[in-house]
């Protein structure tokens, strides 16, 4: 996201390179401008912007309107060096290695040593038949504006200089196994541009006749489903973080102790549990001064995050700890119970008449812990099944929408503290 910032940036120098009468050289100082940020940030935050970085610079040279000697090569060179001066010396020394640049190491172990893949694997397709549309969300933006803009005579020219130098980076991240939409992210605001010229030709031209009419109300409906579709997916989106919540419960969870260990597992980590909730054992910031004064922080507590697999097959590892946040509680060695239960979002599906519900809700161990730290995630999976109890039968005869909720994150106690 720290780079996406910067691209947009770069996009808006570009498109108004393109799309206001300046004299040459103010559109070669908004074209050094846009790759100037592409390469810090891609120095910087985010490796794949190299690419991007690329492929506008190609499609530049390609149609005349860039000078290798006036734009690029200096453009390059002093982004390069700008983002080398700013992140060589910060990240060496919170990191404690020098010289360190984390973006080329990171491109180095990924890409050319191929350990991408250990990630996972996506086929070739996956960021134009998947990551796209999704990202995209409205399909009247690439099925009917996009190509608009393209047929157009008066958008064609702009619309296919962003649009091939921003496919083109899309094609060839293709070929690298691993795929997450948020390599491409940088792409989704020059699509969007280059559909809105589309969208702007028909709904001027709306009075003048029946299918111009036709397609910009096509235009205001898709809006209107696309905005209600991705309130829909934030609501979802939210039941995705299982080990913030697990961190909440957690703390609200009544203990006489005045030291807490805690140890969190992978998808604890991978979905939510960071420093910034954390409670810490002395006075860290402003806010923390405050609510020392005030009482707050009876507590010292002290995190582990381990993924040494030796370490974790040994007793004497686990059992120096209060609380576990764990996906699987059968591989915490000791003896341990579930105080509590966080649910994360598992899909949805519509049911027949005679299926039955996949909500699942556990039974606690017990405990005094077993009611402290409710959250809302969990009431969801609850009032969900409640729901269905009362709707399904009565209004819906037999069908419902699933929205399925299933435990992710066990908080174990330990027995033996």
């Amino acid at each position: 996201m720290f780079a996406f910032v910067f691209s947009n940036f770069a996009l808006r120098a570009l498109l108004n390179a393109h799309t206001v009468s300046y004299s040459r050289e103010d559109v070669n100082r908004r074209l050094r401008l846009c790759l100037y940020l592409l390469t810090i940030a891609g120095v910087v935050f985010r490796s794949e912007l190299a690419l991007l970085v690329a492929t506008i610079t190609h499609v530049l040279l390609i149609t005349h309107r860039v000078s290798i000697v006036k734009v690029v090569i200096p453009a390059g060179l002093g982004g390069l060096i700008i983002g080398l001066l700013c992140t060589i010396p910060i990240d060496s020394f919170f990191w404690q290695s020098f010289p360190l640049w984390p973006e080329w190491i990171a491109f180095y172990y990924n890409t050319i040593q191929g350990h991408s893949a250990d990630w996972g694997v996506s086929p070739w397709h996956f960021y134009f038949l998947n990551a796209l549309p999704r990202l995209l969300l409205n399909p009247a933006t690439y099925l009917l504006c996009i190509p608009v803009a393209i047929l157009n005579a008066a958008t064609r020219r702009r619309s296919l200089d962003l649009l091939i130098s921003l496919l083109t980076f899309v094609a060839l991240y293709s070929f690298l196994p691993h795929k997450e939409w948020r390599f491409i992210i940088y792409v989704i605001p020059g699509l969007t541009a280059i559909a809105s010229a589309g969208a702007s030709w028909i709904w001027t031209r709306r009075s003048k006749s029946a299918i111009y009419l036709l397609l910009s109300l096509t235009l205001v409906l898709s809006v209107l489903a696309s905005f209600a579709a991705s309130t829909a997916l934030l609501a979802l989106s939210s039941l995705n973080y299982p080990g913030g919540a697990a961190m909440q419960a957690l703390h609200s969870i009544p203990t006489h102790k005045n030291h807490v260990r805690v140890y969190a597992d992978n998808l604890a980590c991978q979905t939510g549990v960071t420093r910034f909730l954390e409670m810490h054992s002395e006075p860290q910031t402003i806010l923390d001064v405050l609510e020392e004064q005030r009482g707050l922080q009876a507590r010292a507590w002290t995190y582990d995050k381990t993924e040494d697999p030796t370490m974790l097959l040994d007793p004497l590892f686990w059992a120096k700890f209060d609380y576990v946040l764990a996906e699987r509680p059968e591989k915490v060695i000791g003896s341990w119970e579930v105080v509590h239960v966080v649910y994360g979002f598992g899909g949805v599906r519509i049911l027949k008449p005679g299926q039955e519900s996949g909500v699942v809700l556990e039974e606690l161990s017990g405990g005094e812990g077993a009611q402290g730290g409710e959250h809302w995630t969990d009431k969801v999976a609850a009032t969900w099944k409640s729901l269905e109890g009362v709707i399904r039968d009565k209004v819906l005869r037999g069908y419902w929408v699933e929205v399925r909720m299933e435990p992710r994150i066990r908080i174990l106690h330990n027995l033996m503290k």
